[in-house]
């Protein structure tokens, strides 16, 4: 049996091309593996995203509507405070000046018929009076000490 050169050179080849068909037949399987794992990972995500996704666009409903319901109590919370800002300036002008003036007009009849004036703490024969500061009670002289 003489085998030629040619014979040797074709058998190297076919050999070289089983090898080659066998990897790529491999690769060919793995990669099939692979775009089935693929899948069903797909499946998968799929499955758990289209609840979850329903529940965030339930969620959003419901913030929008939340935010909707205290978009109108600021508003009314707004009016409100609007009214309330009327109604004090509408009060200080119509009873501020008036009130002003009797409060004056008290402290003058009481300064000129000597009540409350400071003759009536230096008077011999009265009560000490006590003044309130911040929350402690003290005597008339101590006060008068801390005056000057």
């Amino acid at each position: 049996m003489n085998v030629s050169g040619g014979e040797v050179a074709g058998i190297l080849v076919a050999v070289f091309w089983a090898i080659l068909v066998s990897f790529l037949a491999v690769v060919l399987v793995r990669l099939a593996q692979v775009l089935k794992a693929t899948t069903k990972l797909v499946a998968d995500v799929t499955e758990q995203a289209v609840p979850l996704l329903a529940d965030a666009s339930t969620t959003v409903r419901s913030a929008r509507t939340q935010l909707d319901r205290v978009d109108a109590i600021a508003s009314d919370v707004q009016e409100v405070t609007s009214n309330a800002s009327a109604l004090s300036s509408t009060v200080a002008s119509t009873f501020g000046g008036p009130l002003v003036k009797v409060a004056a007009f008290g402290y003058g009849v009481r300064k000129a018929l000597g009540k409350g004036g400071a003759n009536a703490q230096d008077a011999p024969g009265t009560t000490s009076r006590r003044t309130v500061i911040v929350g402690r009670t003290v005597p008339a002289a101590r006060r008068r000490k801390q005056k000057g």
